[in-house]
């Protein structure tokens, strides 16, 4: 929870230009992986321990706790590697480690790291809180739990007065928006036994993502399913009945997203963060709901549901195997140089044409995700209505650009779902 009493907004964050644009759009607190000890390990472009001060300091310039996953299943030979990355996190200062390994907990204890307890240890009742509180301030409940089930181990805690390590009641995150795994809590051999890639250290194969065709191996028949696949979720959203997480007493709102690009972060995380405060002001509306529900369907998503909130007993799955996304980006150049008194982004344009009134995305680790509409530009020194490949452009901007920043135009999908997955697949990120 944030020192408002509001609920605390927690963002994901794959790389630097995901970081910042969490940050510039209202995050409370980031989540990140270090290395490969991590639930996406392969999914984005971790951070290394060398950006870890570089992470707690844009991260304390915005007031933004810090938290670092170190989540998958630990064997002997990670023992070392573990130590050496509490060791530095602690140097770099970090809020709280993200944990599920009980040698984890252990040694985060021992120095003295914040610890959070992940969905992967499955925490379902009020019992398994109190027994996790001697070593957490902070768990993740089962994502398979219905709404009504977390209010009443949040009230539980008030009842019974848990408390953390911090001598605070213990609070419960839980996750509000993003994709969804078939298995319990993520706990899913599919990926190992196929690929020899364990899902539980953060290798997932994304096997549940694919169509498949299920045959009776004694009379040849092809089983015929509702939907070709079968095992992909749509993903997570509780925009719509926010206001009724906020009554259970949860205390943190976790958005999944490490391995999707860094303008999903800044759209989700700009709605969740108008919404949370819509809910603080009691300006929390249908017509409002209905705008943010917009926002979040123009970034990468499978179509969404409630997941177990609402007390659902099966889950609904992707009827198409891509995004579901009404709006898509594309390639246009890169950025050259920016000049800070007229306020002017210089832009190459390496690929497709450009024209004024087109909605542009820049995006770089530093720059973050940035959204604006053309509403005039140069090309070559000569003002121009449209600009082609190998064009050198000029545009007038309220966000300083660096060199190299990559420039996107967003244009409208007509047919979503006919996008393939990509490097936005997500599964379950803890």
């Amino acid at each position: 929870m944030t020192k408002d009493g509001k609920m605390e907004l927690m963002a994901p964050a794959g790389n630097f230009e995901s970081l910042q644009a969490a940050l510039d759009n209202g995050a409370d607190s980031v989540y990140f992986g270090v290395e490969q000890l991590n639930m996406r390990a392969r999914a984005s472009i971790n951070f290394t321990m060398d950006d870890l001060p570089e992470i707690v300091k844009r991260c304390e310039e915005k007031g933004v706790r810090s938290y670092l996953t170190l989540n998958t299943i630990i064997y002997d030979h990670d023992l070392s590697l573990i130590k050496n990355l509490l060791d530095r996190a602690k140097e770099a200062k970090i809020t709280a480690v993200i944990a599920m390994d009980q040698s984890v907990i252990a040694y985060a204890r021992q120095i003295g790291i914040e610890i959070h307890i992940s969905t992967q240890i499955n925490v379902t009742n009020i019992e398994t809180v109190k027994f996790y509180a001697m070593f957490a301030d902070t768990m993740v409940l089962s994502r398979e739990l219905s709404l009504k089930q977390v209010k009443k181990i949040c009230e539980q805690i008030i009842k019974d007065d848990v408390r953390g390590p911090s001598g605070h009641l213990v609070e419960i995150e839980i996750f509000g928006h993003g994709a969804l795994c078939m298995a319990v809590s993520g706990k899913c051999y599919l990926s190992l036994h196929s690929h020899n890639s364990s899902a539980n250290r953060g290798a997932c194969k994304q096997n549940c993502r694919k169509k498949y065709t299920v045959i009776d191996q004694e009379s040849g028949f092809e089983i015929e399913l509702d939907n070709e696949y079968m095992m992909s979720p749509k993903d997570l959203c509780t925009m719509e009945f926010l206001d009724e997480v906020v009554d259970a007493g949860v205390k943190v709102l976790k958005i999944e997203g490490r391995g999707r690009a860094p303008e999903y972060v800044a759209t989700v995380i700009r709605a969740y963060r108008e919404a949370i405060d819509s809910i603080a002001d009691k300006t929390y509306s249908k017509e409002k709901v209905d705008y943010w529900m917009g926002l979040l369907q123009t970034v990468y998503n499978r179509g969404f549901w409630s997941g177990y909130y609402l007390g659902q007993k099966l889950g609904e799955w992707s009827a198409v195997p891509g995004s579901m996304a009404t709006q898509k980006k594309v390639y246009i150049g890169k950025g050259v140089h920016f000049f800070p008194k007229p306020s002017i982004g210089q832009f190459v344009i390496d690929a497709y044409d450009l024209k004024v009134g087109d909605l542009i995305l820049v995006t770089g680790p530093t720059t973050g995700a940035k959204e604006m509409v053309v509403t005039e530009m140069m090309v070559e020194d000569v003002k121009s209505d449209t600009a082609k490949k190998g064009d050198s452009i000029t545009i007038p901007m309220e966000f300083r650009i660096r060199p190299s920043d990559k420039l996107y135009k967003l244009v409208k999908v007509e047919e979503p779902g006919t996008q393939q997955n990509s490097v936005e697949e997500g599964a379950y990120s803890h």
